[in-house]
């Protein structure tokens, strides 16, 4: 199912609003450089591929779209990345496909508008290892910003960590992305190690 409003521009003038690289070093994507992550998302790789260059985990980038992941799928080849299990995936509906406890870090970028998004959270939970991260981002609640969804499913910050708090996890930051992204908030929680 694809999310509301989920539809992507042009890549150039998608990736015009983000400094992908330092997004995925502020939000702590891959602490160690043997990290695995999910990101629910991917998109055109805009932050797949910065983190795969930071990381010899895995990622697995998760996509509803056939196109763009084969679009990643030749990005990963022709920047000699194989560490990107890209996939074309309905997360919303079925889930991610990986099993309990089995990545690091999750990122869930620009997609908490859609429907159910603490469904999605419970699925980043459910993979996250105890003690694993998960990084939000999303646009900012202001008319001026140059694209994100309506205004009225556009969540707040405090929308967001309540979802994730209910979701269970753990708040540890806010995240001020000004200098990566000056269009969007940031925020990092984790997984309770005894969960």
């Amino acid at each position: 199912m694809k999310g509301r409003e989920s539809g992507m521009p042009d890549e150039s003038y998608w990736d015009s609003f983000f400094d992908a690289d330092c997004i995925v070093t502020e939000l702590d994507c891959a602490k160690t450089k043997t990290e695995s992550v999910v990101e629910f998302g991917s998109g055109y790789g805009t932050f797949t591929l910065p983190l795969a260059r930071k990381t010899s985990g895995t990622i697995y980038a998760l996509d509803i779209e056939d196109d763009l992941i084969s679009q990643l799928k030749r990005k990963a080849f022709d920047n000699g990345l194989s560490n990107i299990n890209a996939r074309s995936r309905d997360f919303i509906s079925e889930g991610t496909g990986l099993p309990d406890k089995a990545v690091d870090h999750a990122m869930v970028y620009n997609i908490l508008h859609i429907e159910n998004p603490i469904s999605l959270l419970k699925e980043a939970f459910r993979v996250l290892k105890p003690s694993g991260s998960i990084s939000i981002i999303h646009w900012k609640h202001d008319p001026a910003t140059p694209r994100g969804p309506s205004l009225n499913i556009r969540p707040r910050p405090e929308q967001c960590r309540a979802w994730a708090e209910e979701a269970g996890f753990e708040f540890l930051r806010d995240q001020d992305l000004s200098v990566c992204c000056k269009y969007h908030y940031g925020m990092l929680l984790t997984r309770p190690h005894s969960e």
